[in-house]
């Protein structure tokens, strides 16, 4: 019988490429995802019954144990943007992350990937960035020989940084960016994924630092974007005590609404993040040390950005009108 992966929070934005990759690779894949009805969407990636969602709570020892049970392998793909209800980043992204690595160890899992965040810091001033460096602690505490993927901004289709700021540009005559000087390193999604398979597969271990070909500020990455779709905005950086100040209105504007109204900008601990530079570190392992070349931001952005265009999937033939005319 063909081995087997749990991938916990496999219908999210990466586990659904790692699910598919492994599903090409011959195994059979269970997605363990709190809706499993929103995520039959993985049921093609593979033949009949080989990829199939299941119900689970990460806040929970009996349900992560129940979809551990017979596999070989597990991949931690569950994290926060922002808190909510009773996800908050401890609960969620420091005790989910321990418990499935504790329930792995107990159960006899050899292997374990744990999909982390580039600037993870134990002495962070985000709880985002903190959290999740308590995490990687609690994985390897349990399962030392584990990976760990630490990835900056993931772009791709379903992306919830360039889709976001692209549909922003369609508002208004002004693109606001917090920290418009801060540096990042996108990677794309499918090169993580193709990390991650790495470790599944028993071909590498230890931690990695995962980041595109190119680094690039905030503000450049809003003028790439803003390029594409073919919009003229004004890039407008808010400086931080500023942003602060917007955060926390908005924040309380959320409590106070009991989540009615949400923040439509960043939290305050989002803008703790966006003081950081989300490079990778000039000795850390990274995607040429598995061997896997970084696809370039500006091969894929186009694909999937362009229905943000004023003439959506139409401006390419009007842009060769205006030549025919010329």
């Amino acid at each position: 019988m063909s081995k087997l992966v749990t991938i916990y929070g496999g219908s999210g934005f990466v586990g659904r490429y790692i699910a598919r990759r492994m599903a090409k690779e011959g195994w059979r894949v269970r997605v363990a995802v709190r809706r499993p009805n929103e995520a039959m969407f993985v049921k093609p990636y593979g033949t009949v019954g080989q990829v199939e969602p299941v119900l689970c709570n990460i806040r929970d020892d009996a349900s992560v144990a129940a979809v551990m049970q017979g596999a070989d392998a597990v991949v931690n793909c569950v994290g926060l943007l922002t808190e909510s209800g009773k996800n908050k980043f401890e609960t969620v992204q420091t005790e989910g992350a321990a418990r499935v690595a504790r329930l792995a160890a107990e159960g006899g899992v050899q292997t374990m990937v744990h999909i982390s965040a580039l600037g993870a810091d134990e002495n962070a001033a985000s709880d985002y960035a903190r959290t999740k460096t308590l995490g990687e602690a609690a994985v390897l505490k349990h399962m030392p020989n584990a990976m760990i993927l630490r990835p900056s901004i993931v772009f791709g289709t379903e992306d919830q940084f360039f889709n976001r700021f692209a549909s922003l540009a369609r508002l208004g005559p002004i693109l606001p960016a917090i920290g418009a000087d801060t540096k990042f390193q996108p990677v794309y999604v499918d090169d993580v994924a193709a990390a991650a398979v790495k470790g599944v597969l028993g071909q590498a271990h230890g931690t990695y630092e995962l980041g595109g070909p190119e680094v690039s500020t905030f503000r450049d990455l809003l003028q790439s974007t803003l390029d594409i779709i073919q919009r003229r905005k004004l890039i407008l950086n808010i400086p931080f005590p500023i942003a602060r100040i917007m955060a926390f209105a908005f924040d309380m504007l959320e409590t106070v609404t009991l989540g009615l109204v949400k923040n439509p900008a960043a939290t305050r601990d989002q803008v703790k993040n966006l003081r950081v530079d989300n490079v990778v570190s000039a000795d850390a392992k990274g995607l040429a040390d598995l061997g896997i070349t970084p696809v370039a931001l500006e091969t894929v952005l186009p694909d999937y950005l362009w229905r943000f265009r004023p003439s959506g999937q139409y401006a390419a033939i009007k842009d060769s009108a205006k030549n025919l005319r010329a």
